[in-house]
């Protein structure tokens, strides 16, 4: 990995680096996403069935692509029962935290005769999009569908891309019915983007769109975007390890591999204050490789968006975090509490040497779909909040509005509105 002594000049240049792992940064794919949108909004289903064949290579009609009950039963069998049980026990403890981010509507009433409020109201439908590409993800089945559930979405529909002979992975399938998808259906890609926001005449159109994907599914979103809601347009997994010299360098090794071993594009990052730590995580890092499998990725991450950043006290190490604003950051120092009361941006903090990031991506509850590429400065995690919407509720009796009606008035007269303000006076002529 590349040791770096941080400057002002340096930690321009990382960002500079990272922001190129945008999915944004990639327009040469822009226009074959938009041709795709378009073929699924004018022929629907014949586009859709035809792109799936192009792409995944799999034959899909209006009587197949929606996957069934026997198929899901079939898949109970195909995986391994303890696999099933450790996805339950995910299941119970994400569940539990998400209900503790249930908002209800709420209502004041004051003695003048006004009411306000405000009704927060469940979507309707849900789309939930699941990769199947270089791996599967149960987690993020389960990420995406119990926060919509906990909600209380009417609906939740995922499609996911089919295997060469039709099928879906076991595993997924499994992972969908125990959180409790409505409907699956086989495609996937910009195609099935498409068809969630704009309906086919077997895939019905959503109010929002969630989950993760390759380049085209990120564009597909973003172009959507307005026809319908989107989670985000997520980049890239990144991990940032802010450590000092009490860290055990074992540790800090294993947990930058957790994530560079995702893709190619993806970051890993150690700021630390100890250049001792600094070479001995370096040299970890090197066994592991040598070691574990998804070598040839790992190696392609870590050239590309692998860093040591030495800083001088932890004071700079906590100010580059903040800057960075990476999407998982572990902090493991001689004070982690006291450091984390510093950081002001981070998707997810994992506090402690046995609080490794893997924790969150799979049991202890929080949600793992976070924000990345700095956008943690301004976006949160995935959560219920995602999945309802908010209404506000006015009332005034005649008693209510008459004190504060002339007010009204002038208001509207100053920004030279006139019916804003005769709506409000028509109500006291003589």
């Amino acid at each position: 990995m590349k040791t770096i002594q941080i400057t002002e000049e340096s930690r321009k240049n990382l960002q500079e680096q990272l922001l190129k792992r945008n999915p944004s940064s990639y327009g040469e794919f822009e226009e074959q996403v938009a041709q795709i949108i378009d073929e699924v909004k004018k022929k629907k289903d014949q586009a859709l069935f035809s792109f799936t064949e192009r792409f995944d290579h799999a034959v899909v009609t209006a009587d197949t692509i929606l996957v069934t009950k026997e198929e899901i039963e079939e898949a109970y069998t195909l995986v391994d029962p303890e696999l099933v049980e450790i996805i339950r026990k995910a299941k119970a403890n994400i569940v539990e935290y998400h209900e503790k981010q249930r908002q209800y509507s709420w209502f004041d009433s004051k003695p003048n005769g006004s009411m306000l409020g405000q009704k927060v109201t469940p979507l309707k439908r849900v789309g939930v999009y699941v990769p199947g590409g270089k791996a599967v993800y149960p987690s993020s089945v389960l990420m995406n569908v119990l926060p919509a559930k906990v909600a209380g979405v009417d609906e939740i529909i995922m499609t996911t891309p089919p295997m060469r002979d039709g099928k879906v992975y076991p595993v997924t399938l499994v992972a969908a019915n125990e959180a409790g998808i409505d409907r699956i259906y086989r495609v996937g890609g910009a195609q099935a983007i498409a068809a969630l926001a704009f309906g086919t005449e077997s895939v019905p159109k959503v109010d929002k769109i969630v989950g993760p994907g390759n380049i085209y599914v990120a564009l597909a979103k973003k172009a959507v975007y307005g026809h319908v809601s989107i989670d985000s347009i997520a980049g890239p997994s990144e991990i940032l390890v802010l450590a000092d010299e009490t860290a055990n360098p074992r540790f800090v090794a294993a947990d930058l591999l957790s994530q560079a071993e995702h893709d190619e594009m993806a970051s890993a990052i150690l700021v630390t204050t100890s250049r001792e730590l600094a070479e001995q995580v370096s040299k970890e890092v090197d066994r592991f490789v040598a070691e574990l499998s998804r070598t040839e990725i790992m190696q392609k991450s870590l050239d590309q968006y692998g860093y040591i950043l030495l800083a001088k006290d932890m004071e700079e190490a906590v100010e580059t975090a903040n800057e960075i604003a990476s999407e998982h950051l572990e902090i493991i120092t001689a004070n982690p509490f006291e450091v984390m009361t510093k950081i002001r941006n981070a998707g997810a903090i994992f506090i402690g040497e046995y609080s490794s990031e893997p924790l969150g991506d799979y049991f202890a509850g929080p949600n793992h779909v976070l924000p990345t590429n700095g956008t943690a400065k301004f976006f949160s995690p995935l959560s219920v909040d995602d999945f309802i919407k908010k209404s506000s509720i006015i009332y005034y009796s005649r008693e209510a509005l008459e004190p504060v009606h002339e007010d009204i008035i002038k208001f509207a007269a100053a920004e030279q509105l006139t019916a804003h303000a005769n709506s409000i006076k028509v109500r006291f002529e003589e």
